[in-house]
């Protein structure tokens, strides 16, 4: 079975590079590396590319509003390289908050600009020099001065509500989906592969420990972090069947922030979009995601205790080692 790693924001560079290696002698298909407001992802990408020289390695996501499409090319190119042609394009639109917040951008028009981000990025890894001229970009006379590794390298977007669902099985190599409870995610799945078959992947939030209500707990507490600080997640979360529990989570959250909304995190809302509890638990609840039609379900590493005990646990109950 292929199985996805998410090393995420939770972790300090250093440690993210301690697991990489790790994971360097497992059975990994890809490493996937986070970008919100901490660690830079084209450098983690970089560095994660040396320390596991064989899985493939990802981005998820770079966001189109912080770079040009010109930059994000440049990046691809240059870590494809490093790489050895190892690269998954993992792009996304974040969320208004980010962009108009910390990036200091409009968030205008997320469908259309990655259509164009997209075009962009292809034509620019071709290798030849090009002129482009869309309705949000126009590039002239652009050519990369070192070669590429591969003129095509696979381009994944995360998607959400339904217009970027369908521009991603429209135009991308694979979509990376979060936080999509297991029945709708199984009918967009059938629905959109029926038309296009293309690469499915899953981010979830993932718990071990031998004492499953220390996993259940920190998995709810990532969940609730999510819905409290994610108007995206939040918004369609509540229009698929959580709608009370993402209301008092949000609600609790503007009360007293996060030391107790994850108490109110359901335990069908719990199973419906994380894993957490034994590794054999784990297991067993792994395989429900597996079910719904995902190709390449990603485990995200959220620790308890020490980090690398915890993710030591992690790593045997989910691969094997090579």
């Amino acid at each position: 079975m292929r199985i996805a790693y998410s090393l995420g924001s939770l972790l300090t560079v250093n440690q993210v590079l301690e697991c990489s290696e790790i994971l360097s002698h497992t059975n990994v298909d890809t490493i996937w590396i986070p970008e919100t407001w901490g660690m830079e992802n084209y450098s983690m990408l970089g560095a994660v590319s040396q320390k596991a020289l064989e899985p493939k390695i990802g981005s998820s996501i770079i966001n189109i509003f912080s770079r040009s499409p010109s930059s994000i090319a440049m990046g691809a190119a240059t870590v494809d390289i490093l790489s050895k042609g190892r690269l998954i394009l993992g792009l996304g639109t974040s969320s208004t908050s980010i962009v108009e917040d910390f990036h200091g951008y409009k968030f205008e028009n997320p469908v259309l600009r990655m259509k164009e981000y997209v075009e962009i990025i292809r034509l620019v890894l071709s290798g030849k020099q090009i002129n482009y001229s869309g309705k949000i970009f126009n590039l002239k006379n652009f050519s990369l001065l070192i070669t590429p590794q591969r003129n095509k390298i696979p381009i994944y977007l995360a998607a959400v509500n339904q217009k970027m669902v369908e521009l991603t099985w429209e135009i991308s190599d694979g979509v990376i989906f979060y936080l999509r409870p297991l029945n709708e995610m199984k009918k967009t799945i059938q629905k959109m592969q029926s038309k296009r078959k293309i690469d499915v992947t899953c981010q979830i939030i993932t718990c071990v420990s031998h004492d499953e209500e220390i996993a259940i707990n920190r998995a709810k507490q990532t969940l609730a972090f999510y819905i409290s600080v994610g108007k995206i997640y939040r918004e369609f979360l509540s229009k698929n069947g959580f709608e009370s529990e993402t209301k008092n989570v949000y609600e609790e959250f503007k009360q007293s922030g996060f030391k107790t909304n994850h108490e109110l995190i359901s335990d069908n809302m719990l199973k419906s979009l994380t894993i957490a509890g034994t590794p054999d638990q784990c297991l067993s609840q792994l395989q429900k995601f597996k079910d719904t039609g995902i190709d390449l379900p990603t485990i995200q590493f959220n620790p308890v205790g020490d980090v690398i005990d915890s993710f030591k646990l992690f790593t045997t109950t989910f691969s094997e080692e090579k």
